[in-house]
């Protein structure tokens, strides 16, 4: 089968996934693809010494490092970029680029599990306040979250500095009885719960994580206190996603994350990369079946533990001596 051909069968295939053994055969066929027409991916592989035929699980495959984004092209053969995402950053940080072939595909994937998550997006009201990232027109964050207001209410804006603004506009729709949904990166959050306190309990508070070097950094749980207080909420949902993945995980308020079939969380050893386990915490491995025309094998700097079931995790902090990552949850 023609590499194109694959590729776009394969992005069909994983919103069939129903099964265990549906994501373990999806993912090989992944992993076989890859090995072969990701060009960084399989000159990792011959660093490793790894052979294709001996790979016969998952918990097998090898799962390239979330740095190569930053030095090289990651993405297939004959494959050719529509956007570029990058990451944020810090000042004088090398900054990690996605390669993103299919804008649709992305929509589709980003869509999908959020409808599933938290219904129709024609029937939510999308705000969001993600001041360093609408700055720029490179970010994955804000391509999903447009993507979402495209269908959703006519009102759904994004809000920089006009803070006021926002609030007139929350306090308008929290006894609408429609629900409503507030996107926002960690510190412009912050901000806003120190000016305009209210009462948005009707409102959804979405954290995307962030401090961006302008707050003191906290953990989860403090910037969660401060949130609830502030907006007289009883729960503040997060998103887990960064540039390097298609698809995202979201905490629907008690800090675990959940994942879309296609997407799943391996856990690796602190001291051994190359051994996985799924029941205790660990170096957070992912595999996003959605990157097939990238990489569907990452290990991240992130460090987790499982949750309730396989598609249940935590997030508990960063490695040490890591960057810090713009969309990264704060530790535990």
């Amino acid at each position: 089968m023609q590499s194109i051909e694959f590729i776009e069968q394969f992005k069909k295939k994983i919103f069939t996934i129903k099964s265990e053994k549906d994501f373990e055969e999806a993912t090989l066929a992944a992993f076989r693809f890859q090995a072969v027409q990701n060009p960084i991916y399989a000159e990792y592989l011959k660093h490793l010494g790894i052979s294709i035929n001996n790979i016969h699980k998952i918990t097998e495959i090898p799962f390239m490092p979330i740095e190569f984004f930053k030095t090289q092209k990651v993405i297939c053969e004959n494959i050719t970029e529509e956007q570029i995402f990058r990451s944020s950053g810090t000042t004088g940080s090398v900054k990690s680029q996605h390669y993103v072939a299919d804008l649709n595909h992305y929509k589709k994937i980003t869509t999908t599990y959020f409808e599933k998550i938290y219904g129709p997006l024609d029937k939510i009201h999308i705000l969001a306040l993600l001041p360093s990232y609408l700055e720029r027109n490179d970010a994955s964050l804000i391509r999903m979250v447009s993507d979402f207001m495209e269908f959703s209410t006519s009102d759904s804006d994004f809000y920089l500095d006009n803070l006021e603004t926002l609030a007139h506009k929350l306090q308008d729709l929290q006894n609408s009885g429609e629900k409503v949904i507030l996107f926002g990166v960690t510190f412009a959050l912050l901000d806003f719960a120190e000016k305009h306190p209210a009462d948005y309990s009707n409102v959804i508070i979405m954290e995307t994580g962030g401090m961006k070097g302008r707050r003191k950094e906290l953990t989860r749980s403090e910037v969660h206190d401060q949130l609830k207080k502030a907006f007289n909420s009883d729960k503040i949902h997060s998103e887990y996603g960064m540039t390097e993945l298609l698809s995202q995980g979201y905490s629907l308020g008690d800090e675990q994350f959940i994942t879309p079939p296609w997407m799943r969380i391996y856990f690796r050893e602190i001291n051994d990369p190359f051994s996985l386990t799924t029941n205790k915490r660990g170096g957070i491995n992912i595999v996003d079946l959605g990157n097939i025309e990238s990489c569907c094998f990452i290990e991240t700097k992130d460090i987790g533990a499982p949750g309730k079931d396989f598609n249940h995790f935590y997030v508990l902090g960063r490695f040490d001596n890591t960057d810090i990552r713009g969309c990264n949850l704060m530790v535990q």
